[in-house]
This record gives structure tokens, sequence and C-alpha cells, in this order.
């Protein structure tokens, strides 16, 4: 009987994707209205045209709309769709003109205030967010960094001292302080004497994109504090608003981890699964999280507040209540969870769904899925439109839309091979159904997110699904009991303590099951960045597969197959080509006064030369694997390092965290001189956690292919390691392919330098790294000027930068004849040489 019911049912919806064009006009008017909001914002993002150009072409659809309602002169189906298509327009033409005035500053906006150049200012304002100190908890070399953690929150300002006396200005800014503080909350007014400076995009390829991501949000200045002393808090109690959201988050916190007193990662991990914020959790377990594509489950979302509101449902239904009373009650719930949670968009559009679905009880109305979820859009885009090119807000509705589209379609297809397989469906009942379903959901929110996840991440991981199933039951039940023990807390503490326990052991144990998963390491393929046609092709493709319909199947598949066989093949293609090449490139990032340089040889292998800066925080986590991410690089072959200086590897604990590395080499001087600072031996202990140890690098380091790579310097012809200074014993490395010959010249000095132009007098390069960041004191006159190099690159900050410019007397040695490159003018420097020894050069700032 259950597979007739599910015949007649895929025949109807066969039927219905016919009219699929009908039904949506009739059952979900809003969609249109919802697509035309986002295609006006995506056309004014691209085409940045005037608000008067927009306001005629809105004039003349809503003259049409009058007209057309008036004329009447079309039957009641046209009439839809001619309705519908002018909403359509009129909304896109909203969506552009709401899009320029989001972005449109105020005339004494602070953003005015500053040029290029940071400059200097006393301002006044409120602070709008918690004050986050930022103890870089998931940076194994955080320990060794100078000074203390430093604090950042933004700040609404509302004065500026001028000549004249303070004035009045608008904006926010992202306020850094230079210390730990705990005497600032949300709402507090201060003062502050702070540098005021524009934030800088990114310098290198798949960096993050800060200064994007925050002028999003319309944040485009950053302020930063020397110390607490520079900031004085305002005689003004905080706002009641303010005051009360901080005491309901407060009151939550409390309740959920009051009495826990664990503090392992299992506590970080409920926090983010309860309560949405993810500062605490441990960086291990996040990174497990992403490996399997399970960081949906720690982003709060429709299945949390499914959860939440699916338990006060029941609490209320117990009770007695009818169901008016128990939607109004579900939809207060759902505001006070919204108290205590971060206004990420997930959360925001679970919220709006619910509501609707309150509102539908409460009003005796049937509430179409897909309307309410482009109710949901159409919300968020008018409050902040810029969302739109969030990656976040695109996966929260990729997945929820296709979860509604696709879900019923995929568990009858499994059901259709239920008979031949033996799938859980038929093997275990009930229990089978449910996972199928469960299976099926997944399947439907991986299709969806896919492409976006692919486009940002540069990663498919196509066993997310299979993971869901497996994971889910301990997030539900770490879901349920949560939030029953935050209930209770305040009218049953003894009960609600035992859920604590319960649900901290259940934490722990999912902590176990996805590191476990992630161990396999065969969840994850990495392309690389994709181009984003194909993205669209795979968009299309996947919609064309479920809603058009041949009367012959046999013209669909082959259909269905001329579409993702060139999308397979492209990703193939990408792939090889990532991993296997004919030239040698070379690869110096941007990582200020520091080294982290990347060597793709002929062949497939890649060599890290160092990872490591002075000033720029976690660059293993922040620079180098978002880069190899970027490249579609997942395997380091030999990661070298030069000496034991912290601005060359204090970032090499979490490459090796990030992607597989074959090996670890140090020449003999890192092994044999005096560890002051405590770094090689630290380096030592991480590494070996993962693994790994340090291993002595030979002359020659053999990693197959046609180019050579050798050891200048130190070695037996150079004196004894101990004369040497530290930087002067750092590593100088030879590399040569197809006629060309590239010196990585690490940190030498003076002395250095002219003890390997006596040992090699007639030693010439064609592409050489500037020894020492470029500094004009331990830089040789005579060093460069005998290499005779074709192309200098020198990794360095801003302030070397201006003082290697600024020195115009004989010791900076540079060439004429020479290309020199810095990475604090170009950002990241590429050196592509060819199988014929041709020499091409690419900047990323340019």
């Amino acid at each position: 009987m259950d597979e007739i019911r599910r015949k007649l049912a895929l025949i109807d919806r066969q039927l219905a994707g016919r009219q699929f064009h009908t039904r949506a006009v009739s059952t979900c008017p809003l969609v249109f209205v919802a697509v035309g909001l986002i295609a006006g914002i995506l056309a004014q993002n691209r085409f940045n045209l005037s608000i008067s150009t927009w306001s005629v072409v809105l004039g003349s659809l809503g003259a049409a709309t009058v007209l057309l309602f008036v004329v009447q002169q079309f039957s009641g189906a046209r009439c839809q769709y001619i309705t519908a298509y002018l909403a359509l327009g009129c909304f896109a033409c909203l969506g552009a003109i709401r899009l320029t005035q989001y972005h449109a500053p105020a005339v004494n906006d602070i953003r005015n205030c500053v040029t290029d150049q940071r400059k200097l200012a006393t301002v006044r304002g409120r602070i709008i967010t918690e004050p986050y100190v930022n103890e870089y908890s998931g940076w194994k070399f955080a320990r060794f960094k100078p000074g203390e953690p430093s604090t950042s929150f933004y700040l609404r300002v509302s004065e500026v001292e001028t000549i004249s006396g303070w004035i009045p200005v608008t904006g926010v800014v992202r306020m850094q302080v230079g210390e730990p503080v705990s005497d600032l909350q949300v709402g507090d007014d201060i003062q502050a004497y702070c540098w005021l400076d524009r934030f800088k995009p990114p310098a290198n390829p798949g960096q993050f994109d800060s200064a994007a991501h925050l002028a999003r949000r319309n944040v485009l200045l950053g302020a930063s504090v020397t110390s607490r002393d520079g900031v004085k808090l305002l005689p003004r109690a905080p706002a009641a608003w303010a005051r009360l959201t901080a005491a309901a988050k407060q009151a939550a916190t409390t309740a959920l981890l009051g009495d826990l007193y664990t503090q392992d990662a299992g506590r970080g991990l409920l926090q983010a699964l309860l309560l949405g914020d993810r500062r605490d959790i441990d960086s291990d377990t996040y990174l497990a999280f992403r490996r399997t594509g399970l960081l949906h489950f720690i982003s709060l979302s429709g299945m949390h507040m499914g959860i939440l509101f699916g338990m006060i449902w029941w609490l209320c239904k117990t009770a007695g209540l009818m169901k008016p009373a128990r939607a109004g009650i579900c939809a207060i719930a759902v505001g006070i969870f919204l108290l205590i949670v971060p206004p990420r968009a997930p959360t925001i559009r679970a919220a709006v769904i619910c509501w609707v679905f309150c509102a539908a009880i409460v009003f005796r109305r049937h509430s179409n899925p897909v309307n309410t979820l482009s109710l949901a859009a159409i919300v968020l885009l008018l409050i902040r439109p810029t969302q739109l090119f969030e990656a976040g807000w695109q996966l929260s509705f990729a997945c929820v839309l296709a979860i509604i589209l696709f879900t019923e379609r995929i568990e009858e297809f499994i059901h259709r091979l239920a008979p031949r397989t033996r799938l859980p469906s038929q093997a275990f009942g009930k229990t089978g159904l449910h996972a199928t379903r469960l299976l099926a959901t997944g399947l439907a929110a991986w299709l969806g997110a896919a492409g976006i996840l692919l486009y940002h991440f540069y990663t498919i991981n196509a066993l997310t699904s299979i993971w869901t199933v497996l994971v889910f039951p301990l997030v539900s039940a770490i879901l349920v009991l949560g939030f029953l023990k935050m209930i209770l807390f305040f009218l049953l503490p003894t009960l609600s303590g035992l859920l604590g326990i319960s649900a901290a052991l259940l934490s722990s144990a999912l902590i176990w099951t996805v590191e476990l998963i992630a161990r396999l390491g065969i969840s994850q393929i990495l392309i690389g960045r994709v181009s984003p046609r194909a993205i669209v092709l795979y968009y299309c493709a996947v919609a064309f597969a479920a809603y058009v319909y041949f009367r012959r199947p046999l013209t669909k598949k082959l259909i269905c197959m001329a579409l993702f066989l060139p999308l397979i093949a492209y990703l193939g293609v990408l792939k090889w080509q990532r991993t296997y090449r004919d030239e040698l490139v070379i690869t110096c990032l941007d990582v200020g006064h520091g080294q982290a340089i990347l060597l793709q040889l002929p062949g497939r292998a890649n060599i890290l030369f160092d990872a490591g800066s002075l000033h720029i925080s976690d660059i293993g986590t922040r620079i180098v694997a978002p880069f190899l991410d970027y490249s579609g690089i997942g395997r380091i072959d030999a990661l070298v390092v030069s000496h034991n200086d912290v601005d060359h590897i204090n970032g090499i604990p979490e490459i090796v965290e990030h992607c597989r590395v074959n090996g670890v080499y140090a020449n003999d001087a890192f092994f044999s001189k005096t560890d002051r600072g405590g770094t090689a031996e630290f380096l030592g202990e991480c590494l070996a956690a993962q693994g790994l140890q340090i291993e002595p690098l030979e002359a020659k380091l053999h990693l197959g292919g046609s180019a050579k790579l050798e050891t200048l310097w130190p070695n037996k012809g150079s004196p004894a390691s101990d004369d040497l200074t530290d930087n002067n014993r750092s590593l100088v490395s030879v590399i040569e392919f197809a006629g060309v010959r590239i010196l990585l010249c690490s940190d030498i000095e003076a002395h250095a330098q002219k003890e390997i132009l006596r040992l090699w007098p007639r030693l010439r390069a064609d592409i050489v790294t500037i020894p020492h960041h470029g500094s004009v004191k331990t830089l040789d006159g005579a060093f460069l000027e005998s290499l005779n190099a074709k192309v200098l690159v020198c990794s360095c900050d801003r302030t070397q930068y201006e003082r290697i410019i600024g020195n115009t007397g004989p010791a900076s040695g540079t060439p004429n004849r020479a290309r020199t490159l810095y990475t604090a003018e170009e950002g990241a420097i590429m050196v592509i040489v060819g199988s014929d020894g041709t020499i091409e050069t690419a900047a990323f700032a340019k």
C-alpha cells in the first residue's frame, strides 16, 4: 500500500512539475518579490547606476501596474503572471535603491574625517558589542608574542574633537585596545584618544578580505588605542535595551555553564551549539568540524531553533494549552532567544519562519514554506542588503530552499532503489525510514550548499550527508538536554545540574566522533578557486534535473549528462593542473616582517621555506593556509626552516595541522646553536604532537622532477657555527631549473654575504630574495651587484620598505637592471620560470 501511495505521489509531482510556473505564481508569490530584490542588489553592485535611473524605471513599472488594474483586459491567470513579473521588476528597482542608500554616508559620517593616511583623533561614542579579549587560543606561538592580548569591540561614534570643540558625527568604528579590558561592557559611553585608519585589502590570494567584510556592515574605519589609559569611561547609565540584552545573555550563559566545572573542549562546544558563541571553541575541534563538513551544526540555524520550538510546543501541549496559546508562547520564546544569541542571518531567518508559522496558526491560515522563506529573505535584505554577498547568508538560504524542494524527491529515489539494494528503509522498519528521511534531508542540504562551499572555501565535502546521519542523534540529544537545562536552571537546579553533566558528556563524545571522522582524511576534496560560471552551471543543472520533465526519460538523462559532464571535466582538469605542472613557481607571501615562500617544483612537489612574522599574528591560519586552499594545494612535501627566529617559524604548527606535511628540515646550525628564546624546542614539541620531527637537511634535497635544490650556506667550508651570529647561521638555498638559478638568502647579514662571495666568487643568480628583509644596516653593498640578478624579491613590512626607499646611498646595493619587488608594496609576489627558461612576475596587490 505504501509503495502504491509513493508511486501516486510521484505521478502527482511529475504532473505538478509541468505546471511549476503556475504553482509558483499562485502559491508562493513572494518568491518573485525576493528574486526581484536580489536581482536589483546584484545589478546595482555590478553597474552602480544612479538612484534617479532606478526611480524612473520604478515609476514606469508602477504606472504599468496601475494601468493593468484599471484596464483589466486579461484573464485571471494571465493577470497573475503579469502582476508577478511587474512586482519582480519593481522590487528589483527597490533593491538597487536600498543598496545605494545603505552605502551612502551621511555628511558628518566619521569615515569622511580620514583619508588614506591614519589620523590621531579623540572620539566619543557608545559600545555596541561585547568587548572581546583576543588571546589567540588557537595560535601555538602566542606565548612568544610580545605584549598582552588586545581587546576589540565596535563603537557607535557620536562626537569627535576638533580645534573648535566637539562636533557631532555618525558611523561605527572597530575599536582595538592594546591590552585586556574587563571593566567595559555593551552600552557604556566612552571617550578614546586613538589612531583612526582605513582597513587595508588583503595582500595575499585566498586571505580573508576583512576590509570588504566590514564595509558590507558600513564599518570602514578602525580605531587603535595603545592601552586602557587611552579610554575614558563617561558617566552615563547604560541604555535600558542594552541592560536587558546583557542581562538576558548573562542569565542564559549562567543557566547553561554556571554549574559546569569542566574546562575542556566540550564546554566551548556547548556554548557554540546552544548560544551561538563560537569564540571559546577549541581550534582542533573547529578544524575537525570544518574538515568533515559539519560546521553547520555549530552555527545556530533552523535545526537549533526547530528543536527549541518543538520542546516549548510540547511543554505547552502537556500543560493543556490550545494551539493559539502555544503559538503565542513559542513566538515570545523565539524573541527571547534572539536576545541572547548573535544576530546572524541563519538565526534571524529561522526566527522569521517560526513567527510566520505561529501567525498562521493564530489566524488559521496555511503557510507555504517557500513563501515563508522568501519573506525571511526579503526582511533580511531590506535591513542590510549587503548580506546577499556573504557566504553565511547564501549557505543559510540555499540549504533550506534545497531541503524544501529536493528532500521528498531524494527520499523517493532512495525508496525506488531499496528493493534492489536492501537499504535501511526495508531492513530496519521505522528506524530505517527515519534514517532515510534524515539522509535525504542531508543530501538535499548538501546539493544546496555544495556550489557555495566550493566557491568560497574551495572544497567539495562529498560525504557530509553520511556524517550528518551519524552525528545527528548526538547533536539533537545535546540540544534537547541543553535547552532543558537552561529552562529548568532557575526552577529545579539539581535536575538542571544532572542534565548539564549528561550534555557535557555527550558533547565530549561528539567531539571525539567528529575528530575520529576527520582523521580518516576522506571527507574533503580540495579543488582551489573556481570560476563563478561553473557554480551557476551547477545550480542550473540541479534545478533542471529536479524540475524539468520529458515524456522520454532518456532525453532528460542525456541533457543532464550534457550539463554535468562538462562541470566534472572542468573540476578534474583544474585539479590536475594544480597538482602537476611543467613550470617552476615561487610565491613570496606578504607576511610583513617575516618570511613564507612556497616553491612549486615541476612535477608535483611543493616546498615551503619558513612561515613566520614578527608583527602579524597567526599567519599560518590567516595567510598561508588560505593561500594553500586557494591554490588547491593539500600537501607540502618538504617544509624547510632557515633558522629559529620567531619571524620565520611561528606559523609552522598551524600549517602542519592544516595540511599534510611529509617532512620538516633544518640545517645543522639549527640544531647546534643555543636556543636562547626556546623557540626551536617549542617548535619541535608542536611538530612531535603531529607525529613529525625536524630532520637534518642534506646538501641536496631530492624530491623528483627536473629542478635541483642545494644548500649553499652554511656548509663545510664556512666558519665554525659558534663564530657566526644567529642570522649569519641562517640557511641559503640555491634552486636551478631550465638554466635559471634562484637564490633564497633568508636572514644572512654582511659577514655571511662576504663569505659567500669569497667561497663562490663567480656565483650568479637570476632571481634573488634580498637578505634580512632588505635591512640597509646588514646588507653588503657588493653582494647583490655581484649576483647580477634579473629579479629581486624583498619580504618586508611597510616600515622597512620606507627605510629602503629612503636610503639613496650605495649601501642599498640594488642593481639598476634588476626588477625589485617588495611585498609591502606589491602584496604576494609570484615568479614563474617556464620550461624554456623564461621568467614572468605577478603581484597580487596590482
